[in-house]
């Protein structure tokens, strides 16, 4: 049990890297069935400041929530800055400037992790492979419901992000830092078509180098039962006096 667990952890490590090398091979699922399903229309037009990350540095408030409408529902992830300052700054100037608009929930692992953050657009794609942010400290685990950057080694996190689908505090030691938890929407954050599984030699999923250099034309054709992000906002905070969102079940220490 050990040693499956090892195995897990190593890859876990290397399924993350947003290089051509972390996934090299494509394997196409027996049970692919081309055209299944209603996919959404094609990614809108981006914003040409997506094309200049270094642009993209504004400060993140200290909470905030972003609503992600996918193709399986709506689900909201809270941030807490302080959880990881550079990460919470990071993901806000993405979703402001809709970074994952059209992106794929690419790797789903069922009771492991729901990875996506490669852009649905190749010339985004290839702007952001490099623009890498220093790590944060690990001041909370990852555990089901938190939301992680995926990453290959220290300061290398981009733009690829998982979902936490259990335990796996293992990952702290690693130096996998949360920034968010997911607050309202769990269970459709546990519904996204976990089908393909793990990319291969693994499982039956996309090739991470792939998505980056074809974007959302590959996978709608060679994968056409994942699910994808429709939009991501920010959520405005509620008027004065209105009634306050939930608080998270993991409150900051």
């Amino acid at each position: 049990m050990k040693t499956g667990i090892r195995r897990q952890v190593l890859w876990c490590a290397a399924g993350f890297a947003l290089l051509a090398n972390a996934v090299t091979a494509q394997v196409k699922s027996p049970s692919q069935k081309p055209g299944v399903g209603v996919k959404p229309a094609a990614p809108a037009a981006y914003p040409a400041a997506l094309l200049k990350p270094e642009t993209l540095t504004a400060k993140a408030p200290e909470s905030f929530d972003v609503r992600f409408v996918t193709s399986k529902g709506a689900f909201t992830v809270r941030v807490t800055r302080a959880w990881a300052p550079n990460g919470a700054d990071r993901f806000y100037n993405l979703v402001r400037n809709r970074f994952y608009d059209g992106a794929s929930f690419f790797r789903v692992v069922q009771g492991f992790v729901v990875q996506f953050g490669l852009s649905a657009h190749p010339d985004v794609s290839k702007a952001w492979r490099d623009a890498n942010i220093q790590d944060d400290p690990v001041t909370q685990s990852n555990k089901k419901g938190f939301l992680t950057y995926a990453m290959r080694g220290a300061n290398t996190r981009t733009t690829q992000l998982f979902i936490n689908l259990g335990d796996n505090s293992r990952l702290d030691a690693m130096g996998f830092s949360p920034f968010g938890e997911v607050t309202e929407g769990m269970e459709v954050v546990e519904q996204l078509y976990s089908g393909y599984g793990d990319g291969a030699p693994r499982g039956n999923g996309p090739a991470q180098n792939l998505i980056q250099e074809r974007g959302s034309a590959y996978l709608e054709k060679e994968f056409p039962q994942l699910d994808s992000v429709r939009t991501a906002r920010v959520v405005p905070p509620p008027a004065s006096g209105a009634a306050k969102r939930p608080a998270s079940k993991n409150p900051q220490p």
